[in-house]
């Protein structure tokens, strides 16, 4: 906690840096445009590489850190922190991996240190067992490597990534059927269908991606795995990683709702009374209610951030802590904006409102898994147990 406690996202994420991020996001939604020249920046920058060890060439950060610099990217713009997100997750990933003494990851690790973009792609329409199971056929090649034909949703980075992060399932080999973890390079058996046309979020041009075949070579094949749930670290990774980052998005998407609502009350007047809107019970009472809501998820993300990298654990109950961590850091986020909203008044409605683009672009957090629904489940299995049979 104390290098954490110490530890100055300015030095990874500039005010200015921050500040042209920030004036960039409204027409990069509006355009419905991937943010190029924020990624140019980032990586430049070195922030591709914060998870990376320093003897590779990264900046060494702690899992906690990247919670802290995520929080502050998505303040300045939301779509560019949960892209880059999905290449922290993989950064993450192999960071996890590593630390348990696993070096499976050591290529994402080298690629990332060198400025590459690695996407991430797992989900597929319809496949609510996620990481457990697929739709997408892996078929093995007789050199170890894999041929993967299939369908992914939600594949933020679509115009720029090197790699592709995925998963599918084995059918036919002696062992089969097993899900098969790896990576394949942009290639002509990839394509990325023109269908980003979302209420928010709009920068992460997240396009289903089409896999014809794409290979991904032996020395790009991670795991081989039962389907279903698994302990192996690989999965335990992911998911952790991906809900700790996704956390950290939504909540500074909150922090800025906050700040523009503290920002409204002192800037607005009210024709009746004369006052500001700072000195008007209601609007205290909405900006107290936001605020309140803000600092209880803080304490949350660093002790689940920290427990990662201090490799506690929890056994059984991880599941349970990583999906209620990004649940409620969601439905906390959400209903902070929607109290900006009417701090804010009529103005928010506008799409010229950063309050009104932060307003779309918190919706996209329930679409995420652990969605509420799976996330209750995996709470009450936890507490409760399976149900019976």
């Amino acid at each position: 906690m104390g290098a954490v406690s110490a530890f100055d996202p300015t030095r990874h994420l500039p005010d200015d840096l921050i500040e042209r991020i920030r004036k960039r996001a409204a027409a990069v939604d509006a355009a419905n445009a991937f943010p190029d020249e924020d990624l140019a920046e980032l990586r430049a920058a070195g922030y591709l590489a914060i998870l990376i060890p320093e003897s590779l060439g990264g900046a060494g950060l702690s899992l906690a850190e990247a919670s802290i610099l995520q929080q502050r990217l998505a303040g300045a713009a939301p779509a560019t922190a949960l892209a880059v997100n999905m290449h922290l997750v993989w950064t993450g990933v192999a960071k996890v991996l590593a630390d348990r003494g696993d070096d499976a990851l050591r290529f994402v690790q080298q690629g990332a240190a060198g400025g590459e973009v690695f996407a991430f792609g797992i989900s597929e329409a319809g496949n609510d067992l996620v990481l457990f199971g697929s739709d997408t056929d892996a078929a093995p090649r007789p050199d170890g490597g894999y041929a993967f034909t299939g369908t992914k949703i939600f594949t933020s980075l679509s115009p720029v990534w090197d790699h592709l992060g995925l998963h599918g399932l084995d059918t036919t080999s002696d062992d089969a059927p097993q899900l098969v973890f790896g990576f394949v390079p942009r290639s002509d058996a990839v394509t990325a269908r023109e269908d980003w046309d979302t209420v928010g979020m709009r920068g992460t041009q997240s396009r289903t991606t089409e896999l014809h075949g794409a290979v991904a070579p032996p020395e790009r094949i991670v795991r081989r795995l039962a389907p279903g749930p698994s302990p192996d670290p690989l999965v335990f990774g992911i998911f952790a990683v991906f809900e700790l980052l996704l956390a950290s998005v939504y909540t500074g998407v909150a922090r800025r709702a906050l700040d523009l609502a503290v920002e409204t009350a002192h800037a607005r007047t009210s024709k009746k009374t004369g006052r500001s809107y700072s000195q008007d019970p209601d609007i205290r009472w909405r900006v107290a209610e936001m605020a309140l809501t803000y600092d209880g998820l803080l304490p949350q993300l660093a002790s689940i951030a920290d427990d990662l990298d201090d490799r506690v654990d929890h056994g059984a109950l991880w599941f349970a802590k990583l999906s209620g961590l990004k649940h409620r850091a969601v439905t906390a986020a959400k209903a902070i904006v929607d109290e900006g909203m009417l701090v804010a008044g009529g103005s928010s409605y506008f799409t010229r409102s950063e309050l009104g683009r932060l307003y779309r672009d918190v919706l996209a957090g329930m679409f995420h898994p652990s969605d509420p629904e799976s996330a209750h489940s995996t709470v009450a299995t936890a507490w409760l147990g399976p149900l019976a049979p």
